[in-house]
């Protein structure tokens, strides 16, 4: 009697074909709108995270697949951009302006007063997940420094009490996440 040899032929499984629809339409928007850009990577990276709020490890192979790059080529480039968050913010990211200008008129103060209220360092998020503090390095709003940015609405003139006053207006209060 012969003996049958099993043959197993892998099934090729299609990159993306696993994540949810909403976060896979995202990603086939973002490179159809700007492949035929130079450089579209990053312009794809944007406009991903704009969308989602931040660029998520899982959706890493099927842009990578799209613009026939590796994964460890698209990584690369989220990991080395401090702009591209790799984690889910809050519901608000407050961007902490670090240049000069701002430093000069009581930045590292304010920054200081951040931290300890939101409970976080930068890149981090509040307990409550409401806030998310991210450094930039200017928000071109030197002339009114300190300044910051919460979503995307420009605060100057910033004090740790109006820190205080506009992180209150937002339902939560100083302390929030921070256990207070």
């Amino acid at each position: 009697m012969s003996e049958r040899k099993r043959v197993m032929i892998p099934i090729r499984v299609e990159p993306g074909s696993d994540l949810p629809d909403a976060e896979r339409r995202v990603v086939l928007e973002a490179v159809q709108n700007n492949r035929a850009l130079e450089g579209s990577l990053l312009p794809i990276l944007h406009a991903i995270q704009d969308r989602i709020g931040w660029i998520p490890p899982r959706l890493l192979p099927l842009i990578a697949h799209e613009l026939n790059l590796s994964r460890a080529e698209v990584h690369g480039v989220v990991s080395f951009y401090h702009y591209f968050r790799q984690h889910q913010p809050g519901q608000h990211v407050i961007f902490l302006c670090r240049a000069e200008a701002c430093q000069a008129v009581g930045a590292v103060q304010l920054e200081a007063h951040a931290k300890r209220a939101l409970g976080v360092d930068f890149h981090g998020t509040s307990g409550d997940g409401r806030y998310t503090l991210e450094p930039v390095y200017c928000l071109g709003n030197c002339a009114t420094g300190p300044s910051l940015m919460i979503d995307r609405e420009l605060h100057g003139r910033m004090t740790p009490e109006r820190f205080d006053e506009l992180i209150g207006g937002r339902g939560g209060g100083a302390g929030a996440g921070a256990g207070a």
